[in-house]
């Protein structure tokens, strides 16, 4: 593997900044990266070669003439294929929108294409999203790099397997029930979920007005396969945007908190069972976190498993509302999961139904918030178990009903509108899979989930790219 692979998103752009390295050098090993490796794991699905090479020629002539440039100036990036680009089109993995071209990139292409990054290719993931298992019936299966027969997860699984094999070295996704950090954990590589509002969140496909869980709880962000490239990228990607109503200006460095910080250490979070690996991993994360001067204690925040309860509710109700226009579009196994997930999840019955969601929503936030005044940080696996065999989570009732309850780590941050990094925390011996650990933070605390999750990473961190093995 190239030396240029094995560079990060940051240490490419100094490099091309001091002209070290070019543009087209950067472009062209990671386009030959795709060539040699994405046939085994099928994690590209649109390579954007010429359209990328033009772009490193025009950021080298830049560069050369002196002009300014961005803090990604040349360096390439990959898009997941539910994220609009302009004149490309929005499939979300499904072939009924094969050719659903939009007009204009969505608001984080166009910051990252403003900060000098280079798209390079499109990403895979599953039918519309709806699953926590990268198989599309419009582009297939996408295998871990680590292991040929074990979830990429999802939805944003072509990301981070491009990434973690050195396809990439930055990309976007977006995460409404854990799809930034639960194919991250997947991969051993680094995400964050930003605040609600933090990102901009606006597209064209499958429509503009944006559904009610939608407009609360999906936010768009970065994988990267460092925490600091992650940084980087929230950086570029964070503020206001006119297309999302609702997105907001703040700051990326909060109000300075006493020191040390508290964390909240939940190894075997409540609603299910825990890997006992998957939970000495958490404890492990908690003694880095204690010797970089963290104070850490094994506390659960209040009514943990009904913000869980919460959030499924709420995403199937919304769904639900929708679900007989999707199912035509989506693949027998998409469906089966979703009929199987939906199976697990008690329905609203009426208006007064979803009023009191809202209401018990509500409730759930301030308990949580009143917890953190006092532990800003929680530290929890990503998922209870290790990632699955391809297809479990599809083939039958039970095995649906199993991954609700292995992802309930990621889904409170959604519920609630909170910050959550996942970092890669260690392997499992027996598999060779990484187990990653989340930050979960106060609302716009992005740079203290940030700062723990680097002092995890320099203690604990899984060295990638790897080669996928096969």
């Amino acid at each position: 593997m190239s030396e240029i692979l094995q560079l990060s998103a940051t240490e490419l752009a100094q490099r091309i900044a001091r002209r070290q390295l070019s543009s087209a050098e950067v472009v062209d090993a990671h386009l030959a990266r795709i060539d040699a490796v994405n046939p085994a794991l099928n994690a590209v699905v649109k390579i954007l070669a010429d359209e990328a090479r033009a772009a490193a020629a025009v950021a080298d002539r830049r560069l050369g003439a002196g002009e300014a440039v961005g803090p990604l100036h040349g360096v390439p990036f990959t898009v997941k294929e539910n994220i609009d680009m302009a004149g490309l089109p929005t499939t979300w993995g499904v072939p009924a929108l094969a050719k659903a071209v939009v007009p204009a990139d969505a608001p984080v292409v166009e910051r990252m294409r403003a900060a000098g990054a280079i798209p390079i290719g499109r990403t895979n993931l599953p039918d519309m999203a709806l699953r926590v298992h990268t198989d599309s019936s419009l582009h297939g299966l996408t295998r871990n790099p680590w292991h040929p027969g074990r979830t990429a997860g999802g939805s944003s699984g072509g990301e981070a397997a491009a990434l973690a094999s050195g396809m990439s070295p930055i990309g976007l996704g977006n995460d409404i029930g854990g799809s930034l950090r639960n194919p991250a954990n997947a991969c051993g590589i680094a995400s964050i979920r930003p605040s609600a509002g933090r990102v901009p969140d606006a597209g064209y496909v499958p429509a503009e007005d944006r559904m009610l869980a939608v407009q609360l709880m999906n936010v768009q962000g970065p994988m990267a396969r460092r925490v600091a490239d992650v940084r980087l990228g929230l950086r570029v990607l964070m503020g206001a945007h006119p297309r999302d109503p609702w997105s907001i200006d703040a700051p990326f460095d909060g109000p300075a908190l006493p020191r040390p910080i508290r964390v909240a250490v939940l190894p075997e979070p409540p609603g299910g069972n825990t890997d006992p690996k998957v939970a000495a991993t958490v404890r492990r994360a908690a003694e880095a976190l204690a010797d970089a001067g963290y104070v850490v204690e094994e506390a659960s925040p209040p009514r943990y498993a009904d913000a869980v309860n919460c959030w499924a509710r709420f995403i199937m109700g919304d769904f639900g509302s929708v679900l007989a226009l999707l199912s035509p579009m989506m693949g027998a196994e998409a469906m089966a999961f979703l009929d199987g997930f939906n199976a697990a999840v008690t329905p609203l019955a009426d208006v007064a139904a979803w009023s009191q969601l809202m209401v018990e929503r509500d409730g759930i936030a301030r308990a949580w918030s009143t917890f953190m005044a006092d532990r800003p940080l929680l530290l929890s696996p990503t998922w209870t178990q290790l990632p699955f065999e391809h297809g479990f989570d599809s083939a039958t009732p039970a095995g649906a009903a199993a991954t609700k309850e292995l992802m309930r780590p990621v889904v409170p941050a959604n519920l609630l509108g909170l910050p959550s990094a996942c970092v890669p925390a260690g392997r499992d011996a027996d598999t060779g899979l990484p187990i990653g650990v989340l930050i979960t933070g106060r609302r716009l605390r992005e740079d203290l989930c940030l700062e723990a999750a680097e002092a995890i990473e320099a203690r604990l961190g899984v060295a990638t790219p790897i080669d996928p093995v096969r």
